[in-house]
């Protein structure tokens, strides 16, 4: 039996890498066969997602939330000290230095990725911005979000923190961050599907056990993710889900 493993659009392409490595590690680990699904985009995940081959995902705190509410997913683990925060920044040579610099009717880029703009408009609030009072536009990649605030096309762009930080040094020498967010609670998840949920503990236990070793080490390096990951309750999932709501409030 093979499971297919769903890796969110999310990550910047160098770790690619490292989820593969990943994916290999875990089939080591845990005896199971596991078929490694890297979507190039959140409609591409969503559709592999609606035929229902998808037996593990590591989704967005926003996925997670509704995968878990609607669709029967069980959270199993998350990582250890690595949240999601995203960062708002402009192009090097706006005038822009603050979020409150930024004006209703000013345009911003971002990917589809729903709680980077969840989190992003909850930091436009002391620019007295709502969701309406924003041109979006929408780019398939943070690549494409730093090229047209660096060329002054939109505003500011959205970018998952992790994303920008891993932009070349060149790019990022071209653009300027406005504001990065501090939330420590919302973070990605390794999600299962309910026909897969018999797997759980051989799976927690593979990602649980990675940290430290001399094969698991390294790989949680190269996905920036040094400190491992920890197993996660439905108690646990359900708070943060919680916390999610409230952010859409």
């Amino acid at each position: 039996m093979t499971l297919n493993l769903l890796i969110a659009p999310d990550f910047s392409p160098e770790r690619f890498a490292g989820w593969h490595m990943l994916n290999t590690l875990l089939q080591k680990k845990s005896g199971l066969h596991l078929h490694l699904l890297t979507p190039a985009s959140a409609a591409e995940q969503a559709d592999l997602i609606a035929k229902g081959d998808v037996d593990m995902v590591y989704a967005n705190p926003f996925d997670a939330a509704s995968m878990v509410r609607d669709s029967g997913y069980q959270a199993v683990a998350r990582p250890v000290g690595k949240s999601d925060e995203m960062v708002i920044a402009t192009g090097a040579d706006s005038a822009l230095n603050v979020v409150e610099d930024l004006k209703p009717g000013c345009k911003i880029a971002l990917t589809d990725n729903k709680d980077v703009k969840l989190i992003g408009l909850r930091l436009l609030e002391p620019a007295d911005l709502t969701e309406a009072d924003v041109q979006w536009q929408l780019v398939e990649n943070y690549q494409a979000a730093a090229r047209l605030a660096i060329k002054g096309e939109v505003d500011a762009s959205f970018f998952l923190a992790e994303a920008y930080h891993s932009l070349s040094r060149l790019t990022k020498t071209q653009l300027k961050p406005l504001i990065e967010s501090k939330l420590t609670d919302i973070v990605h998840v390794f999600l299962m599907s309910a026909k897969a949920i018999e797997h759980e503990k051989l799976i927690q236990d593979a990602l649980t056990g990675l940290t430290g070793t001399p094969d698991g080490q390294p790989v949680l390096d190269e996905l920036g993710i040094s400190g491992g990951f920890e197993s996660m309750t439905a108690e646990d999932a359900e708070f943060m889900i919680d916390l999610m709501e409230t952010l859409l409030d």
